[in-house]
């Protein structure tokens, strides 16, 4: 775990005005030691002495806060990781599960336009992109992928 990673996250927090709480220190310490991304249980399986639901409250408040990520597989599943920055989106290895930030969001005309026809005022967007890493793609053939039904 990496003191000077805690220690920007709590200084962020309570820079933002946010409680800086013995249970919320636990579950930051958690996250700074855990390699890659994780589920929401497996965090809250690792913390001790800390309820499930401050370690729900905790991580949702680190995602709102752009500290930690979401990151959905490609088999549905939610997991998180620290954020490495700004607003960006993610790459998605179907295959070895490697995760990759990138920062290029062109989709600002599509939003803006979703926008006019809709009505709605989009606050917001995620997007994630699934594939086979080059790691893979020279070290084994894809797999069979069935087909979506329509």
């Amino acid at each position: 775990m990496s003191p000077s990673l805690v220690s920007n996250i709590l200084e962020r927090l309570d820079a933002g005005q946010h409680r800086i709480t013995a249970p919320r220190m636990a579950v930051i310490g958690v996250i700074a030691s855990m390699p890659g991304h994780f589920t929401a249980e497996a965090l809250a399986a690792r913390v001790r002495g800390v309820g499930r639901a401050t370690v729900f409250r905790t991580l949702k408040l680190l995602v709102d806060e752009g500290m930690v990520c979401r990151v959905l597989l490609d088999d549905g599943k939610l997991h998180y990781r620290l954020s490495r920055g700004a607003h960006h989106h993610h790459l998605v290895c179907t295959q070895c599960g490697a995760i990759e930030d990138f920062t290029t969001c062109d989709v600002a005309e599509v939003i803006g336009e979703l926008s006019r026809r809709t009505g709605y005022e989009i606050e917001s967007h995620w997007l994630e992109l699934y594939g086979r890493c080059s790691s893979c793609r020279s070290s084994r053939p894809a797999p069979p992928r069935t087909p979506l039904a329509v």
